[in-house]
């Protein structure tokens, strides 16, 4: 088995599970390392929120040793914000500190941070410069291919990361404006790869192990970083750890196993975040296990007024009564 270091920290060179807003939390992030993800990065949180000790902030700053090798994510672009929120987020022992200079969604990028940064690489740089000198943990950064078309900067930026002391640089394949949309352009990795000496992250499309091994060949990346392959899935991550072991593929999980594996997940994501945010949050995280079931369609619909665990527990039950488990 391969290993990458990004700083001091030992990774196993076989697919991390990628930061998501409103999905990759602490349960996600849990049950994805069961499962064998090799790295994980938390939910982004503002950098001037926690200067101003923002607490719904440093709650997504939460690392578990389960979940460990870990990071946490800080955006923004006020570099005088900085000093502040590093040592409040360096308070949760996180093992790597990771900036996010690519979300593309218009309440970050339209208020100068996230991918917009992109189009700034001078304040860009001061960001990852201010975050190096501030922390005492690797810090690696997040971008995507470009702002637009026309301006797919990927290379240039990650030099400038490169430069201002990053330890590894994560790229994602598409632009700002393709947001999630097309496919991800995996040129602009190995391009990437080829401008610059630290450890470079592919992301984008990888949902198989297949893909995952091709975007290794196509684009020489030091590690792979899966998001939305794994909502729902973190058997990929088992089969993908399992494929570079050397060991035989395993049948893929039966209904009675998704079912468990959904309301473990769910369970510990209301002991995190209690019952009414959890079972909240539990909606969007049940339909991920049921797409593509028998009798999807309804059951995802039922998950969409999960209110209590009872309820939960209710909607299994049904299920595997109706599919006769």
């Amino acid at each position: 088995m391969e290993y990458i270091t990004i700083g001091n920290i030992k990774i196993k060179k076989t697919a991390a599970l990628a930061p998501m807003a409103g999905v990759a939390d602490t349960a996600f992030r849990t049950v994805a390392k069961r499962f064998g993800a090799c790295y994980a990065v938390g939910e982004m949180v503002s950098i001037k929120g926690l200067a101003y000790s923002d607490r719904k902030s440093a709650e997504l700053l939460t690392v578990t040793d389960e979940e460990r090798p870990a990071a946490v994510q800080l955006f923004g672009c006020e570099p005088e914000f900085v000093p502040a929120a590093v040592e409040i987020a360096e308070r949760y022992s996180p093992d790597i500190i990771d900036f996010n200079a690519g979300c593309p969604v218009p309440k970050v990028a339209g208020n100068g941070s996230g991918s917009a940064l992109m189009k700034d690489p001078a304040l860009f740089g001061k960001m990852v410069e201010t975050l190096v000198k501030a922390a005492h943990v690797p810090v690696t950064v997040k971008i995507r291919a470009g702002w637009d078309e026309e301006h797919r900067n990927a290379c240039e930026i990650a030099h400038i990361a490169e430069e201002c002391g990053a330890a590894a640089v994560a790229v994602h394949g598409r632009t700002k404006t393709q947001m999630y949309t097309g496919k991800a352009d995996r040129s602009i990795i190995a391009a990437v790869k080829r401008t610059v000496k630290i450890p470079v992250i592919g992301n984008g499309d990888v949902d198989s192990v297949e893909s995952c091994v091709s975007m290794y060949d196509e684009t020489g990346c030091d590690l792979v970083m899966i998001a939305r392959g794994a909502y729902g899935n973190p058997w990929l991550f088992r089969d993908i750890d399992d494929f570079f072991e050397g060991r035989p593929a395993r049948p893929a999980p039966s209904l009675d196993e998704r079912l468990d594996v959904m309301r473990e997940q769910i369970e510990l994501l209301v002991k995190c975040k209690g019952g009414y945010i959890g079972m909240k949050e539990a909606r969007a995280q049940a339909a991920f296990y049921l797409k593509g079931m028998p009798g999807a369609a309804k059951y995802r619909g039922m998950c969409g007024k999960l209110s209590e665990p009872d309820d939960l527990y209710g909607l299994i039950k049904l299920i595997k009564t109706e599919n006769n488990i």
